[in-house]
């Protein structure tokens, strides 16, 4: 589709944020719309606090198909919807709404992206120890989406928020009846965790540009019987990655689960498998410039 098709029989999706300028969903949405010939278009709406229920009632009366839900909306939009998928309910969390004739349903797809990126690169977490660091919207989704795939995550955030880690860590030892082992992120608790886990995940915002120079995990850390996963996808290769492939760990990008959430989400509007190379490259490019 081009942009000189639209017409009255477009669908409409979105994302709903604040901030919303730096958002790479537009690109990537509206490459595979194009690409697949589909009659939908992807805008960003920036939406305040204030005005999140006067957005949601315009969701269903403007009649838009779908909507991502961006920082600071994904915990604030649930009430508002009609119906919420059993794992967002879990994470307490919802990216993703589709409307259905003005039934609104939410999901969490950074959940199930991050599962899809670990399954792309041949990962099983079941029955895998994993260190997640970080206790904020990130680390909640990937938490519990281990937690669902039989995984046993232990958790480290900063000593500010120890707090946010402690909730985390009991509302997913609760949900799944595990144990979830939490502490302060710091060098002593990370010596003491690292030899004893599969897969390290980094959800803190740690080495994202503009402090592209920092790293959450010392390098003398980092084995090559780790996977080791960033969230953070700008830069595309952060240090912790960078150390971590030279001390022969296999890595993970953070652009994998932002790619992942998005044709999920696609998948969950339209119906169709979302042709994810296209999207990775949309983002890709969006990234470059």
């Amino acid at each position: 589709m081009t942009d000189n098709s639209i017409s009255g029989r477009t669908r409409v999706c979105g994302v709903i944020g604040d901030p919303i300028e730096h958002t790479m969903s537009p690109a990537m949405h509206n490459a595979v719309f194009r690409q697949l010939g589909l009659n939908y278009v992807y805008v960003a709406f920036r939406v305040t606090a204030g005005e999140l229920k006067k957005a949601i009632d315009g969701m269903r009366a403007l009649d838009i198909r779908g909507l991502n839900v961006t920082i600071p909306h994904k915990v604030a939009v649930m009430p508002f919807l009609d119906h919420i998928d059993l794992l967002a309910e879990k994470i307490g969390a919802v990216n993703t709404i589709i409307n259905d004739r003005g039934k609104l349903t939410g999901y969490n797809t950074d959940a199930t992206g991050f599962l899809q990126a670990l399954a792309e690169r041949s990962v099983e977490p079941r029955g895998k120890k994993v260190l997640l660091l970080g206790a904020g919207g990130a680390a909640r989704a990937i938490g519990f989406a281990l937690a669902d795939a039989g995984a046993y995550p232990v958790i480290l955030n900063r000593k500010e928020e120890l707090s946010w880690a402690e909730e985390l860590g009991q509302r997913i030892g609760k949900a799944y009846n595990i144990p979830v082992g939490v502490g302060e992120l710091k060098e002593d608790n990370l010596k003491d965790a690292l030899p004893d886990s599969n897969i390290l995940v980094n959800a803190t915002s740690v080495g994202m540009t503009p402090n592209a120079n920092q790293s959450p995990v010392p390098a003398d850390l980092l084995c090559s019987n780790l996977v080791v996963f960033d969230a953070v996808y700008n830069p595309f290769e952060t240090r912790l990655l960078r150390e971590a492939k030279a001390a022969g760990a296999q890595t993970i990008d953070g652009l994998e689960m932002l790619v992942w959430q998005g044709a999920l989400a696609f998948q969950i509007w339209t119906g169709q498998t979302a042709p994810v190379e296209i999207m990775r490259k949309a983002a890709l490019q969006v990234l470059k410039a």
